[in-house]
């Protein structure tokens, strides 16, 4: 499996979203009632208050934003590997989207033709269309990699974890911790999950344990490909945050 793509060609990342404002009571109000009418179809039987039901507004790139990009490669020189980190933090999206922008850029020239591919877990539903959902909102123009209109799915340069894990069954959804146990790679969820980046945003304060969890993902997927490819997978010396 994947043996046609080298390790070294993929760009893992993940992303971190949180809403937009810290409460409901701080939407403006056309926004609120935008966001309340979704929510009602979104709730169904849930018995959640709006309050707590709008801190999931942050996996809706309509009402939330970016507030992480963590990316990592694979360096390989000498027969030695080092899995570079590297992220894209603040509060301010539009300037965190436009260095991620930028570095994708400085890796399209770079490679003279040969395209890196990204990678995430569950990239290609969740991560890849949010960033360039928010790019266009923050008036971005979507770099190479990511702009994919009318391009043949073969040249679409975007592979998915999760994806590559379904073997062909749809129907099946498989977590990124849950996948890293069975294939005993340790896990990123050691501290916080995606459920609670909303609170230690707002509430903590604490952006750089955020970081730090989003890079722990990052780590994983590369785990995860290693692991599909029949490569050993990466040891704690091996991993370096630039």
């Amino acid at each position: 499996m994947l043996n046609q793509i080298a390790a070294t060609n993929i760009l893992c990342l993940d992303i971190e979203t949180v809403p937009q404002h810290p409460s409901l009571d701080q939407v403006p109000d056309e926004l609120r009632a935008m966001w309340l009418r979704k929510a009602s179809n979104l709730k169904n039987e849930e018995a959640l208050s709006e309050e707590l039901f709008y801190r999931r507004a942050g996996i809706y790139a309509e009402f939330g934003k970016i507030i992480c990009i963590s990316t990592g490669f694979l360096h390989v020189k000498d027969g030695t590997r080092q899995f570079r980190l590297r992220s894209f933090y603040g509060d301010d999206e539009a300037t965190l989207l436009r260095e991620f922008s930028s570095l994708l850029a400085q890796i399209h020239s770079s490679r003279k033709g040969q395209p890196m591919i990204l990678c995430g877990h569950n990239a290609k539903e969740f991560d890849f269309p949010y960033i360039c959902r928010r790019m266009v909102i923050n008036g971005i123009l979507l770099p190479p990699q990511l702009d994919n209109a009318g391009k043949k799915p073969w040249d679409v340069p975007l592979l998915d974890t999760m994806e590559l894990w379904k073997f062909g069954d749809y129907k099946s959804f498989t977590p990124l911790n849950l996948l890293a146990h069975i294939l005993g790679i340790p896990s990123p969820k050691d501290d916080i999950d995606g459920s609670q980046v909303g609170q230690v945003y707002w509430e903590e304060k604490n952006l750089q344990r955020i970081v730090t969890y989003c890079q722990k993902d990052v780590v994983t997927v590369m785990q995860i490909v290693l692991k599909m490819k029949g490569e050993m997978i990466l040891e704690r010396e091996e991993i370096e945050v630039i």
